[in-house]
């Protein structure tokens, strides 16, 4: 019989932790461990998960960031077939888990799955749907293009706004909200990359996923509920439910441009001549200094 493992990382969100694990609960998951790494709260997330939830493993740890959150939680969960990586703000539907399980066992070329996230409006949440951020698609992204061309092979990259949502199809990235990966693909690029301490490590695992060849698909037949930005406390549509504190809040904005550097000087920068480099640098700079970092 197969093993999962579902490994949420969580930082301050005791409230919506609570919440999600309730309804991991409620889903009656058969054969499956779930691990919570506590990334040094200081809300009291990791008393109320021992207190309250016997079946979890919890792991107290200090914060490391969220890549190496991750691996400390597989090594808990060990000898598992398929790994769900899951964020604290995310609640899957009934049969959604299994069901993104049943898909990909019956597909020996799919190492990678995400499902349809839906935001708290009922609208998709379109970064579950993704392409690689290249100098060209972000380019296009951030100059609007892809919002004039959403359907355009050259300008709508992006959000690969071209594709059927309707039909389980390809895309090149999802987010770590909702990753469901098979042990193989993990035993072949290895572990989370822990320089980056939030937002793009699930690019970057992508990115790794791809070049070991194997396909990353979305699922719109099963849905997940996703109160985004709880977990990082800079979004306007979860300020209601969010309770970073502003050093916290102020952290995540600059890791946002400093995982860009990071995931160009990674994975492109060898890839383009240093005119570009340059270009894409300053770039990066500006919007730096845009969001008042």
């Amino acid at each position: 019989m197969r093993k999962q493992a579902v490994i949420i990382v969580n930082y301050n969100t005791k409230d919506i932790l609570r919440d999600c694990l309730k309804n991991l609960e409620r889903l009656n998951l058969q054969n499956t461990q779930f691990v919570v790494v506590d990334n040094g709260s200081r809300d009291g997330s990791a008393d109320m998960v021992e207190a309250e939830f016997n079946g979890v493993d919890l792991i107290k740890t200090e914060n490391n960031g969220l890549a190496a959150g991750y691996n400390l939680g597989m090594t808990r969960a060990k000898d598992c077939d398929y790994y769900l990586f899951l964020g604290t703000d995310a609640f899957p539907k009934l049969g959604c888990i299994e069901g993104v399980i049943d898909f990909m066992e019956a597909r020996y070329d799919v190492g990678v799955a995400a499902t349809k996230m839906l935001l708290r409006s009922g609208a998709p949440d379109a970064d579950a749907h993704r392409g690689f951020p290249t100098p060209w698609t972000a380019l296009t992204h951030f100059s609007g293009l892809d919002r004039v061309f959403p359907k355009s092979h050259v300008f709508g990259r992006y959000w690969m706004g071209w594709a059927d949502m309707s039909k389980p199809h390809e895309i090149d990235l999802c987010i770590s909200h909702f990753m469901m990966v098979k042990r193989e693909v993990l035993a072949k690029i290895g572990p989370w990359d822990e320089d980056f301490f939030v937002y793009g490590e699930d690019v970057d695992f992508c990115w790794r996923v791809k070049e070991a060849g194997y396909k990353i698909y979305y699922l719109p037949q099963f849905e997940c509920l996703h109160y985004k930005g709880v977990s990082v406390g800079t979004r306007k549509e979860s300020a209601d439910v969010a309770k970073m504190d502003s050093a916290t809040k102020s952290r995540m904005k600059k890791e946002t441009t400093r995982a860009m550097r990071l995931f160009y000087k990674k994975h492109m920068y060898k890839r383009c001549p240093w005119i570009l480099n340059k270009v894409v640098e300053l770039g990066i700079g500006v919007m730096q200094l845009a969001r008042g970092q």
